[in-house]
């Protein structure tokens, strides 16, 4: 947690040079991956630990052709998802609500599902969610939505249906093969090729097409800033690096710009 995390004198460094950064060139964007959220207690995908070391993803197609997949999905999510909600925002979510308080920051564009930026007090209007929610089921048919919580997905073991037309549901996220939703993705990679500063935080930058948005952003001229604990494929094109946890140091930019 990056309470017990004492960041060096060069990171401070580096921080307090984005920080002076941000105040000339305000408002920045920040792009989110799974790293912001580990420190919540939420697995990432691709590490040593992550979800996939442990099992498949749902493929979309599989889920569309085979009742057996989509009952196991279901299964998993029963299990997995009362954890999720109750699943809180660590120093890194709370401290990119601080700056966009505070006007340094405008959207965060997320990878993430968890909906940690917006409990952490973020607009849901400026959080732009590339991978959609798992906090709201939708219909695969006629495309109505609902809230996770008063969804009823039914006794265990049991494929629910659409209550409105019969069709398929599952959770308001992008499984693998699904294309993500064109306007989402337009917005975000609109937004990257006007932003001046773009803070890259907690991800790899190997999933595709998120991945374009910092790409773009430093194809427009952006001041990239990557906050990761390992390399990324930009750190050569980034003017900033710091390899450590995404709470200590988005809390010392935080407390540096909005107290």
């Amino acid at each position: 947690m990056h309470e017990q995390t004492v960041l060096t004198g060069a990171q401070r460094e580096i921080i307090e040079q984005l920080a002076d950064e941000l105040y000339r060139t305000q408002p920045a964007l920040a792009f989110t991956g799974a790293g912001i959220s580990t420190e919540s207690g939420i697995p990432d995908y691709r590490g040593p630990n992550g979800l996939w070391s442990k099992q498949n993803p749902t493929k979309f197609r599989d889920f569309l052709n085979d009742v057996e997949v989509r009952r196991r999905y279901w299964q998993r999510r029963r299990e997995r998802y009362p954890l999720l909600a109750r699943t809180q925002p660590n120093a890194g979510h709370r401290a990119l609500a601080r700056l966009q308080a505070a006007g340094y920051l405008q959207e965060i564009i997320t990878q993430n599902i968890d909906g940690l930026h917006q409990k952490a007090g973020s607009d849901p209007s400026l959080v732009i969610e590339l991978h959609g929610t798992a906090h709201e089921i939708r219909c695969l048919d006629c495309g109505a939505r609902w809230p996770a919580e008063e969804f009823d997905p039914g006794p265990e073991g049991t494929v629910p249906d659409c209550p409105l037309c019969g069709g398929l549901v599952k959770e308001a996220t992008v499984s693998f093969g699904e294309s993500l939703d064109k306007e989402t993705l337009r917005r975000a990679l609109g937004l990257a090729e006007t932003a001046a500063v773009l803070l890259v935080v907690g991800t790899s930058l190997s999933v595709y097409p998120a991945a374009y948005v910092p790409r773009r952003a430093l194809q427009h001229g952006a001041t990239v800033a990557v906050v990761n604990n390992e390399p990324t494929p930009i750190d050569s094109q980034a003017r900033y690096v710091l390899y450590a946890p995404a709470g200590a140091v988005l809390d010392e930019l935080a407390s540096l710009l909005a107290g």
